[in-house]
């Protein structure tokens, strides 16, 4: 089972290292920084399409933003 902890926490943390604020990773993946800071907090799961958009933005493996490779 994939913990959305390990979502919340790998997106946070490549979110910081770019130095980007919720507000700019929103304008990227063309979603809302409320959008971010819910799935930041796991508040909320995102879609799928939202998954792809970050993992291409960030050049990672939507695996590695689900905690099931390192």
């Amino acid at each position: 089972m994939v913990s959305m902890d390990i979502f919340s926490q790998r997106l946070r943390e490549l979110r910081q290292d770019k130095k980007l604020s919720m507000k700019q990773l929103a304008k990227e993946i063309n979603t809302t920084d409320a959008a971010i800071s819910n799935w930041e907090n796991g508040v909320n799961e995102p879609k799928i399409s939202y998954i792809i958009s970050i993992a291409k933005f960030f050049g990672v493996t939507s695996d590695y933003l689900l905690g099931l490779e390192d």
